[in-house]
């Protein structure tokens, strides 16, 4: 665990021992406890059929979340890392119920055993999947469903009323930007839930092999809907970044069987015209009976793992050299904008785990405190306001936010360049800075100086407003802990608040 995490930790056990008579309190706290010994929580949601089960599976790279529309998907599923795989539902009246670990097809089956949705609060699944080591993933019921039930278990789970939600951060899938999206979207930033605001939201253009009707080029158009959406107004208030991504295709990437490899090299090794002619459509696919010895139902079960879109992409991949089906599995993950979403959660999401769960947890004991008062809770906020006003991680998840809902009186590049060093491209040293990864010391150096008389004279401006000035100067925080890490502490930077080198954002 991280100093940082270890300084909340313990505001955590001095509420407890404060609220140890409070029983309600007592469980929230020890939720919180728990909550900073694990990995990072990262849920997926969005409206139905916007393919959140299919993304989940790739992430994990296992066929494990369901995607049809049984019981289980309408209810909220836990995958967690575990050494042996195990199922367990979690029922409102607080009994944990095992079931059964069995899978048909590659796929694991999730059999509720005759509850239902309405009986079960959550469905937790341990799973030896390295990829849940350093993530657990949330799987949730579509947002605006046709079931208000459903909806409400979503709405619930990332709106709480009274507590933080159980997630640290969410990938949002969209198909089109939609009112209901944008305005779960605001209200997830701002209920208290959403305290670490927009950085905690990512929103992915999902199942774009469908978005140019299934062209070999649809990834190319799906990509310039993605940036005009993420120039959109709305949107950049809301969500950090929008990146396309073909769920069905990077599943099936990552869970590619060799039988599967077999058939799709025979349809692309076919004379072009008969090769042709089966692609056309779905329906002439499946079909066919004269232009290829597959059978029908091997056809129709690369349907359900590829699509139509992926069909023509392997075909086309395997024509111009994969070869074998590990580097037809690479070049699909590749194409499908996986490694994207992945290489965001990474530099974003688990680079700001600290800021991420420290945020809310401190939120909710302070609101405690506020509510509850007890002699002994003076104490309590100030080491809440010490921490607070120590860590410059926890005030960079404000600055990202504020420059996207309340920009400051900047011109559009200083904007650009300001969202940059606080992390909004990444958070690396050379990232922040604008250097290449081959920079040498004296150019870092220089830049540095550059960027810390520029923002250091806007901050000290007499023509630049209140709420710029204090924008300035988180920046020039973010400048002095970007040489920090990258010359060293001695790198005469400046003061990053001395207490901010020691509370690491790092996860934990």
């Amino acid at each position: 665990m991280s100093a940082g995490l270890t300084e909340v930790a313990r505001i955590v056990d001095d509420a407890l021992g404060v609220y140890a008579d409070d029983t309600a309190a007592v469980e929230v706290l020890e939720s919180f406890r728990a909550r900073l010994r694990e990995p990072l929580r990262l849920a997926v949601a969005g409206i139905v059929k916007a393919g959140k089960s299919t993304l989940l599976n790739a992430l994990i790279g296992e066929r494990i979340a369901p995607t049809d529309a049984g019981e289980c998907t309408r209810t909220i599923t836990w995958y967690r890392y575990g050494s042996t795989a195990r199922v367990d539902l979690r029922l409102h009246d607080g009994r944990r119920i095992s079931r059964p670990v069995r899978r048909q097809e590659g796929r694991l089956v999730l059999d509720m055993g005759g509850y239902t949705a309405e009986e079960v609060a959550w469905i937790d699944v341990a799973w030896p999947s390295e990829s849940l080591r350093s993530t657990v993933l949330i799987d949730t019921p579509g947002i605006a469903s046709l079931s208000v039930e459903n909806s409400a278990r979503s709405t619930d789970f990332f709106l709480p009323r009274d507590t933080p939600t159980a997630a640290d951060a969410i990938i949002y899938l969209l198909r089109h930007v939609h009112a209901e999206d944008l305005k779960f979207l605001e209200a997830f930033r701002d209920t208290a839930a959403g305290e670490s605001q927009t950085v905690n939201a990512l929103a992915a253009l999902s199942r774009a092999d469908e978005i140019g009707s299934g062209r070999i080029d649809s990834l190319l158009s799906a990509a310039k809907i993605a940036d005009r959406y993420r120039r959109d107004g709305e949107l950049r208030a809301l969500a950090l970044d929008v990146v396309p991504v073909a769920g069905l295709l990077a599943e099936g990437g990552r869970t590619l069987r060799e039988s599967e490899f077999i058939a799709l090299r025979h349809i692309a090794l076919m004379d072009r015209a008969a090769r042709d002619r089966l692609l056309l459509t779905v329906d002439r696919f499946i079909r066919a009976t004269d232009d290829t010895a597959l059978s029908v139902e091997v056809r129709r079960s690369l349907l359900r793992r590829f699509g139509l879109f992926g069909v023509r992409l392997a075909a086309a991949l395997i024509r111009g050299g994969a070869t074998s089906s590990s580097a037809l599995s690479d070049r699909l993950v590749q194409q499908s904008g996986l490694v994207e979403v992945q290489r965001f959660v990474d530099d974003q999401f688990r680079g700001r785990a600290f800021a991420l769960k420290a945020r809310g947890i401190l939120h909710s004991v302070e609101r405690l405190v506020r509510e509850r008062p007890r002699p002994q809770t003076a104490g309590l906020l100030a080491s809440i306001e010490r921490l607070t006003a120590q860590s410059h991680d926890l005030r960079e998840l404000s600055l990202l936010a504020e420059l996207r809902t309340a920009p400051p009186e900047l011109d559009a590049a200083a904007l650009a360049e300001a969202e940059r060093i606080v992390g909004a491209s990444g958070l690396s040293p050379v990232r922040r800075l604008g250097l290449g990864a081959d920079a040498q010391a004296p150019a870092q150096r220089e830049r540095i100086d550059a960027l810390l008389t520029q923002w250091r004279s806007l901050a000290e401006s007499p023509l630049t407003d209140r709420h710029t000035a204090d924008l300035c100067r988180g920046v020039v925080r973010s400048v002095e802990g970007a040489a920090s890490d990258l010359l060293g502490p001695d790198s005469g930077s400046g003061d990053r608040v001395g207490a901010s080198a020691v509370l690491s954002g790092g996860p934990a």
